[in-house]
């Protein structure tokens, strides 16, 4: 089973995250920004990946810290639950829409940390939620766990749909990568020999 669970402890943050790529897409989250649990939880729906965060952040400064300190533990527990990568598709993409809003992101699981971020969101806050910290969970996530990230925002006027579209996609993405190439069983996918 792919299965993985990393802690993290700063003076900023204290995190736990727990992961099962071959999960039912259920969730338990508690980062202490209720916008943010939803987001996740659309990773973990959307991708068929069991997720646990149990968060403790500086909120009374901001949530930049704890949001970012979630995508690198994440993204920890994410590189220890793939494995050695062999039988796996490794590559990823999904579009989704939400009403006027669309998403895409394609993703590869190629060992080399690379984000590209094509989002020009609407507006600076949803809610009490900055936007800006989308990005930052994102970079995060793709320096820990080793993957190139692609993804862009095609249109959208809501900001909330924009960031829905976005964390779906990337569920959705994630699950292609990670699923079993029935043609590729115990092979690397790469004419590397390694990823």
């Amino acid at each position: 089973m792919r299965i993985a669970e990393v802690s993290r402890n700063t003076l900023e943050t204290q995190i736990s995250v727990s992961i099962n790529l071959d999960g039912t897409g259920v969730s338990k989250l508690a980062s202490g920004l209720g916008f943010f649990d939803h987001m996740l939880d659309q990773i973990a729906r959307h991708g068929m990946m069991d997720i646990t965060v149990s968060a403790k952040g500086d909120l009374h400064i901001d949530a930049h810290h704890t949001v970012e300190d979630i995508g690198i533990t994440l993204g920890q527990a994410f590189a220890k639950a793939i494995g050695d990568k062999k039988g796996i598709r490794r590559y990823g993409h999904s579009y989704v829409p939400l009403d006027e809003a669309l998403s895409r992101v394609v993703l590869d699981i190629s060992g080399r940390p690379g984000m590209e971020f094509g989002v020009e969101f609407t507006r600076a806050r949803i809610g009490d939620f900055d936007v800006d910290l989308i990005h930052e969970f994102f970079q995060g996530f793709v320096n820990h766990a080793l993957v190139t990230l692609h993804i862009d925002n095609l249109r959208g006027d809501n900001a909330h749909h924009q960031a829905e579209t976005i964390f779906k996609a990337f569920g959705r993405a994630l699950r292609m990568a990670v699923e079993a190439d029935d043609r590729m069983t115990g092979i690397m996918p790469s004419t590397k020999g390694t990823l």
